[in-house]
């Protein structure tokens, strides 16, 4: 492709690493003309978990040095709302009316040897690795945001959280309760290998079957857990969360698989939340990039070339990889 030009108050980026992310399977499976964001409709370049080196400076850029790696925050809102005014583009208040959505979801994206983006949307990695940082604008970034969420329900002693779902972003979600809370992490997949890098990560596992979510209530002393992340969003994952949680405990549904949920009054705990989420702020992408850099937060990576992109997919598609598909369009 050719080389794109940064626009006023943009920047172009050498890319050094592009996420795969299931979004991106949604986007090219399940969106047609009928159905999806408008601002999703082809054609534009996937990729929106990116990092890079700065190669050049848009009009008006200043403070950004050429050559310096920064990790990209992928929302694009209008940029003058309440929302985006937080640092929040993904509850941009103008969304409907915006041409795309973020870097790769309706605007080209770093599945590409080069990437414009806004200077705003910068965030500095200094010395540390940026190929492997990327899948963290996304992959890290969305289980921070949740995890914050839930924060208050976990502080104290004697608190315990689950994660289902182990893949890039249910990995990430244990370590990141692991830096930012005491409590006892519970984690859950239906994949042994999944289970025993939780395991390393310091996460004490269940196994899938009728009897789960029992087992993981009589970890807790019968009272469940006080929060639960689930990184899946069918409908028997939706259901084990809720029969796992405790009185007074929150819920949050990160997965986009589209499941529902039967509520009633008395089949759930008292002030049991039940919330989704999306995304995160640039603020708190700071904020995973300094756990990143401190040595707290790990992500697994398997590094592909640009030209085996569609084999990154394929892979991710099938199920066939245990850790986030990274594309290295200039080699590790």
């Amino acid at each position: 492709m050719e080389k794109p030009k940064p626009g006023p108050g943009e920047v172009l980026l050498k890319v050094a690493g592009a996420g795969a992310c299931h979004s991106d399977v949604a986007v090219f499976r399940e969106f047609t003309e009928e159905f999806g964001p408008a601002q999703l409709k082809p054609s534009f370049i996937l990729g929106h978990e990116n990092s890079g080196w700065v190669e050049e400076l848009g009009e008006g850029v200043a403070g950004i040095e050429i050559g310096a790696a920064y990790l990209v925050y992928g929302p694009i809102g209008c940029g003058h709302c309440a929302a985006c005014s937080r640092g929040q583009d993904t509850y941009c208040e103008n969304a409907a009316t915006m041409p795309y959505l973020a870097s790769g979801l309706g605007r080209d994206g770093g599945m590409a040897e080069y990437l414009a983006v806004p200077a705003r949307n910068l965030v500095p990695l200094g010395d540390a690795d940026p190929v492997a940082a990327a899948p963290l604008s996304d992959a890290g970034l969305t289980p921070y945001h949740a995890i914050k969420r839930a924060l208050p329900v976990l502080a104290g002693g004697g608190k315990y959280a689950l994660v289902i779902g182990l893949g890039g972003l249910g990995q990430l979600g244990v370590q990141i309760l692991k830096a930012l809370t005491g409590a006892t992490v519970i984690a859950t997949d239906n994949k042994e290998d999944a289970m025993r890098r939780a395991e390393e990560a310091g996460a004490v596992t269940v196994p899938g079957g009728p009897d789960q979510a029992t087992a993981i209530r009589e970890l807790t002393g019968g009272r469940g857990v006080d929060a639960v992340f689930d990184f899946v969003g069918v409908a028997p994952t939706i259901k084990l969360a809720m029969d796992s949680v405790a009185l007074k405990g929150r819920v949050t549904v990160v997965g986009i698989a589209g499941g529902v949920y039967d509520w009633n009054f008395y089949g759930v705990p008292y002030e049991a939340d039940l919330s989704s989420t999306y995304w995160g702020t640039i603020e708190e992408l700071h904020e995973v990039v300094a756990l990143y850099r401190e040595g707290k937060i790990t992500p697994e990576v398997e590094i592909f070339a640009l030209d085996d992109a569609l084999e990154a997919y394929r892979k991710l598609e099938a199920g066939e990889l245990s850790a986030r598909a990274v594309v290295a369009p200039h080699g590790k």
